[in-house]
């Protein structure tokens, strides 16, 4: 579905991605790993718009999308979550949730005037949506509740909810077990595989936590310096020993965690 060609981002005399090649396959849940300072929020940032790459190509279905902003690839149904959630934090989890689907009647101004019924039905099909979104995720007993209220596993939730108000086709998801409790894991990783399973969403996430990728990921790309430095399952760059000196660690293959 995504195909990386030989990709730079350079900030300065920084390279923050150089020369990256990857591929992630429709359907797939791909993991991205790698020590802090390899590339991969800045990958991220670059496939999803929001910097332009120094170099290099970036293709969705066979298409290039290199340059295209963020706006224009989630009308194309690439989205992304990130690290630190940004929820509207005094509407409600359902109004953060209704906020999401573009061309709504109720923005344009002639519509509000002369076609109230309009946009009351648009709006009712949203808010059903919206409904449908919440109960998936076991979030129904929040939805009037203000979203700044939430704790940081919920909101990495409602982030997940987000891009179930749209056809996404693919999701980067920016290391959603950051600070979340191992419950609230638990129940976004089913939410990941449900999404995946029985929606056909495809998926690529940096996490540092090795037991979630392990249970999630198939393949896991591993980033160092900029580059790509391995493709493998979850067992497989564990045990490998460039994965090992990347994160320079001896201990890797006994640790649940690759270190933050």
């Amino acid at each position: 579905m995504i195909r990386v060609e030989n990709l730079h981002k350079h900030f300065g005399g920084l390279r923050a991605v150089d020369d990256a090649s990857l591929e992630i396959a429709a359907g797939s849940i791909t993991g991205l790993i790698g020590p802090n300072g390899a590339g991969k929020t800045t990958l991220f940032n670059v496939i999803a718009g929001a910097f332009p790459p120094t170099s290099g190509r970036v293709f969705l279905d066979d298409k290039d999308i290199t340059g295209l902003k963020p706006h224009e690839l989630f009308a194309r149904g690439v989205l992304r979550t990130f690290q630190i959630a940004h929820e509207f934090t005094t509407l409600t989890v359902t109004e953060n949730l209704m906020m999401v689907p573009g061309g709504q009647r109720g923005e344009r101004l002639l519509d509000a005037w002369f076609r109230p019924r309009l946009v009351r039905s648009q709006e009712a099909a949203i808010r059903t949506k919206a409904e449908e979104v919440l109960e998936f995720l076991g979030l129904t007993h929040l939805a009037q509740e203000p979203a700044g209220n939430l704790s940081g596993g919920q909101k990495k939730l409602l982030e997940l909810g987000r891009t179930m108000m749209v056809e996404a086709k693919i999701v980067f998801l920016d290391e959603v077990g950051a600070g979340v409790n191992r419950t609230l894991l638990r129940t976004i990783g089913d939410a990941i595989e449900r999404l995946n399973q029985e929606r056909d969403y495809t998926f690529c996430m940096i996490e540092h936590d090795m037991d979630f990728i392990s249970r999630l990921c198939d393949p896991v790309i591993v980033m160092a310096e900029g580059a790509v430095l391995m493709e493998g399952s979850a067992e497989a760059v564990k045990a490998d020993s460039r994965v090992i000196d990347a994160y320079l660690g001896t201990g890797l293959k006994n640790r649940p965690k690759v270190p933050a």
